[in-house]
């Protein structure tokens, strides 16, 4: 079946579909974010309800939770703040981050 007679089907169902154009789209997870590059991203409406449906490059990004940046904070006699910049670039190695607060 080609795309337009799936299209032609589709509608008759009361089902509609619609593609959005995006740049890219951020997943905010609890434990990190999903990052989709290149998206090509379709929005699919029935009976009320919306649905998306995403494809594209994945990326997953790690992020320092506060229970890690509070304890890398306390074990480097350091500010959040830098805790939290030291975890995003050690990548959320913990022991890395204490290491490097502490030489500084």
């Amino acid at each position: 079946m080609n795309p337009k007679q799936m299209q032609k089907l589709m509608q008759q169902m009361g089902i509609k579909s619609e593609e959005i154009k995006a740049k890219r789209v951020v997943i905010e997870g609890e434990e990190g974010d999903i990052v989709i590059s290149e998206p090509q991203v379709v929005t699919i409406e029935m009976q009320g309800q919306k649905s998306f449906q995403i494809t594209g490059k994945i990326e997953e990004k790690k992020g320092a939770s506060e229970e890690d940046v509070k304890l890398v904070a306390e074990q480097a006699g350091a500010s959040k703040e830098k805790a939290r910049k030291a975890l995003e670039e050690a990548d959320g190695d913990m022991a890395e981050a204490i290491l490097k607060l502490k030489k500084e």
